[in-house]
């Protein structure tokens, strides 16, 4: 695969932005794939070029296991932690051998109001593990606690991946 979005998502917000921004770049490129966090691969196959990497922020960043267990019980669903949120898939992920490059989004409550971005926190963790950060991390807005997403948002996560599909076009021209 030459592109893959891994997300996390708790209410599924999360998830209907990785997607089309998944959607972007597979209309764009070939071989694009989207996998949930908890099957994402910590070792990256070899012919990847471009990482994408999703999560909602969860008290003022990446989730961890307390606030996933928080964010299901607010939704109604029962409380089994998932084990593997973006946090944790990152501290697992093998660091590359060569250039990859790599972008991060979240969603996040649109308030002024509410700091912290989960995007900025998995930025700065790809960036300590050797990867090419080559977009500012990106933010898809909510509204309340569990969504739904803003109007446009889906248009724009799109518009996004189309973005990002320019990097690996360059990348075959080189």
């Amino acid at each position: 695969m030459r592109a893959l979005v891994v997300y996390e998502s708790s209410f599924g917000n999360t998830g209907m932005v990785a997607e089309a921004v998944w959607r972007g770049l597979a209309d764009h490129v070939e071989d694009a794939a989207l996998r949930r966090v908890d099957v994402a691969p910590t070792s990256l196959p070899p012919s990847l070029q471009l990482l994408v990497v999703g999560g909602p922020t969860q008290a003022f960043g990446m989730s961890r296991p307390s606030t996933r267990q928080d964010a299901q019980a607010k939704a109604g669903l029962p409380t089994t932690c998932p084990t593997t949120g973006v946090r944790e898939w990152l501290h697992q992920l093998e660091p590359p051998n060569r250039p990859v490059y790599s972008a991060t989004f979240d969603t996040r409550i649109h308030s002024p109001h509410v700091p912290g971005s989960a995007a900025v926190g998995a930025w700065r963790l790809l960036n300590k593990g050797g990867f090419e950060l080559t977009a500012e991390a990106e933010s898809f807005w909510v509204e309340g606690l569990k969504g739904p997403l803003r109007d446009g948002e889906l248009d724009r996560a799109y518009t996004w991946g189309v973005s990002l599909s320019g990097l690996l076009l360059g990348a075959v021209r080189r």
